[in-house]
């Protein structure tokens, strides 16, 4: 990550708070989060901000300076970016209508939360247009931030990107989401989507990570299923986890042997390693999936054998090399595994190793070899260019295999055969041959499960997290104030009379509820009135929502007879929920519903044969006669060929060949 301190734009210098990244968003850190909804806790939080760019075209950047490391310094910053609906180029939000929350009210305000990656941060420091307008959505749009969340007014939200150190960043994807995760905490955020199209080596993670655990890798954080594409429900996405998962290993072991001769080698090596029996296929990719976090970054590692070192270098005996290696191991364990550089190393040494050759020797032959129970790793530090050397316990590793010593460290050498790169080898081998080209799986009835489970998993691309309702907070500060959770109900009015409901197409019959937005928390005073509630009410939801600016209450809800000098706490209970009732200023006629929600009318109708009626994000196309969207996979247009240029769906083919043919 860049250093804010080396980016060398004198205007755009910091001085403000810095704040520490692994506390960030903790409560009482940098604010107590303590507001009664999404919009009261992200107005506190922005007062500790640094302001970037005043409000101009509906945009207003904030920026924090977020500390990583003490020694040696080094600073992210978060971006805040306000954008007001009203400058956006289309109202309707996407990622909204992909996850199934179309019918959500359009909000006044979405809250951009940013770390910006290295190329957009100096793209951002090397021009003057970084705090306008326009290169504040330019910093938006830009691709490949380390992370990218935002959310609507309401709480709801969407993490757009994660991008971890296989990018170039400093954070690590777990670090990225344990920060968004206090984030959306602290703000009570209500429910966040995400899209999870995350690779590694080719391979889909979320299928990966459904085998090994029954749940993508964002399912650490909560995010469970929310909507698949093609048709998928939750039921189907359940059932193809639990197929592949269950598929046992002898099975596919007795099919693929005749075709592919890895495979069974493959199943082989790691039962060998593992100390519980691996019997199916979801067994096999979590215990790979495990000790893939459990081997060392390097890809060659071997145990430290003097004897090798003595043949090849006669100046010393094994006996002194060995003394000299057990000094080394000796120290660095009393730096409790801290890295340390080879100056400190060799200097903690000498006190017991007086030959400084020797020690010299020993540590160039040293870095990433095992001592009894230890990894001896070395690296070169990318800031001070100077070799570093660390202990790593590595009987954690196999928790099985306790007081091994070098003399008697076989398996422990032998599991070390299995480097990273080899286990990564092995795993896109299966996921390639098992999973995806499954042409020999096919001629078995049984093990052709196999691929359509596999195609339903990584049809299921948008997953979400509900943070649940903000607790109730009953009395707020001491001016005797209290809390009510209100909803509104706007009344459709069709030809006089007053309905709630809408026509989703004017030439569809089917209609559609009028949506109600989620209960929001309202402040009165404990001797507050009907009439001040349906003002507190107007205020919230207009501050809110886009469409509801001319919202005005009409009835009391489940207060029908309550007048308006009426004591609201004389009625109902602190903390109660109530439903009221109103217009937008007038009729709400099927344009009007249509343009205050997320979905956006002009997307035309949904009506595909693997049963999707709204836009999921996939691929479509548009019969030029009924303009009905399809999925071009779903009527056999291959991802890597073009629409045609005049498209028919099979019924309007079919109503055109049975047309009377001209005399």
């Amino acid at each position: 990550m860049l250093n804010v301190d080396v980016i060398g734009n004198k205007k755009r210098k910091r001085c403000g708070r810095v704040f520490r990244f692994k506390n960030f968003g903790e409560q009482g850190y940098p604010v107590m989060f303590n507001g009664t909804s999404f919009r009261e806790n992200v107005n506190a939080l922005l007062e500790y901000a640094n302001l970037e760019s005043n409000l101009n075209m509906g945009m207003a950047m904030w920026s924090f300076q977020l500390e990583l490391h003490h020694h040696p310094p080094l600073h992210i910053l978060l971006f805040v970016i306000e954008e007001s609906i009203e400058a956006a180029l289309n109202r309707h939000c996407n990622h909204c209508q992909y996850v199934g929350w179309g019918n959500h009210f359009i909000c006044n305000k979405k809250y951009h939360f940013l770390l910006p990656s290295k190329e957009a941060l100096s793209s951002c420091t090397s021009c003057e247009s970084c705090c306008d307008s326009i290169g504040t959505m330019k910093l938006i749009e830009l691709e490949g931030h380390m992370m990218h969340g935002v959310f609507h007014s309401n709480g709801f939200g969407h993490l757009l990107c994660v991008n971890g150190l296989e990018t170039g960043s400093n954070l690590g994807g777990n670090q990225i989401m344990e920060f968004w995760n206090r984030l959306c905490n602290g703000l009570q955020a209500r429910k966040v989507s995400l899209n999870d199209t995350s690779q590694k080596r080719g391979m889909e993670l979320r299928l990966v990570n459904g085998i090994a655990y029954s749940e993508p890798w964002f399912g650490r954080w909560g995010y469970k299923f929310g909507r698949g594409c093609f048709g998928v429900t939750q039921s189907m996405y359940q059932k193809a986890i639990e197929a592949i998962r269950s598929m046992p290993l002898y099975l596919l072991t007795h099919h693929i042997a005749n075709f592919n001769h890895e495979i069974p080698l493959i199943f082989s090596r790691y039962q060998t390693l593992s100390d519980h029996s691996l019997i199916t296929l979801g067994d096999l990719f979590h215990y790979m999936l495990e000790l893939k976090s459990r081997l060392p970054r390097e890809t060659s590692i071997s145990s430290y054998n003097t004897s090798a070192l003595v043949e090849t270098n006669c100046r010393w005996s094994p006996k002194r090399i060995e003394m000299a290696t057990r000094v080394i191991v000796e120290a660095l364990k009393r730096t409790e595994f801290r890295w340390i550089s080879r100056q400190e190393v060799r200097d903690a040494a000498r006190a017991y190793i007086g030959d400084t050759g020797l020690l010299d020797f020993v540590l160039k032959s040293l870095g990433n070899h095992i001592v009894g129970n230890y990894l001896v790793r070395r690296s070169l530090n990318p800031v001070t260019k100077v070799l570093e050397y660390c202990l790593e316990d590595i009987s954690n590793v196999y928790p099985c295999n306790e007081g091994l010593v070098m003399s008697s460290s076989n398996k422990v050498k032998d599991k070390y055969k299995i480097t990273r790169g080899q286990l990564m080898k092995d795993m896109i081998c299966l996921y390639r041959y098992i999973l995806i080209d499954t042409k020999p799986i096919i001629g078995s009835e049984f093990l052709s499960a196999i691929p359509l489970a596999a195609r339903i998993i990584l049809d299921t691309k948008y997953y979400i997290k509900d943070y649940g309702e903000v607790p109730l907070q009953v009395e707020v500060g001491s001016e005797g104030k209290f809390n009510l959770y209100c909803t509104i109900l706007l009344r459709n009015v069709n030809n006089g009379v007053h309905d709630h409901e809408y026509y989703l197409n004017k030439d569809m019959p089917m209609t559609i509820p009028i949506p109600m937005p989620p209960y929001e928390c309202i402040t009165l005073k404990s001797c507050a009135t009907i009439n001040d509630l349906k003002l507190e009410v107007e205020r919230n939801f207009r501050e809110i929502y886009w469409g509801l600016k001319s919202f005005v209450v009409e009835s009391n809800g489940n207060l029908m007879n309550a007048k308006g000098n009426e004591m609201v706490f004389g009625m109902i209970e602190v903390g109660g929920k109530l439903v009221l009732e109103g217009w937008n200023g007038g009729d709400i006629g099927i344009n009007m519903v249509e343009q205050i929600c997320e979905r956006d009318p002009n997307k035309g109708i949904v009506e595909c044969i693997c049963g999707t009626k709204e836009d999921d994000g996939e691929r479509m196309v548009s019969c030029d006669i009924c303009e009905i969207w399809q999925h071009t996979r779903c009527v056999r247009i291959p991802n890597d060929e073009e629409v045609p240029h005049i498209f028919l769906c099979k019924r309007c083919e079919q109503e055109i060949v049975l047309f009377p043919s001209l005399p």
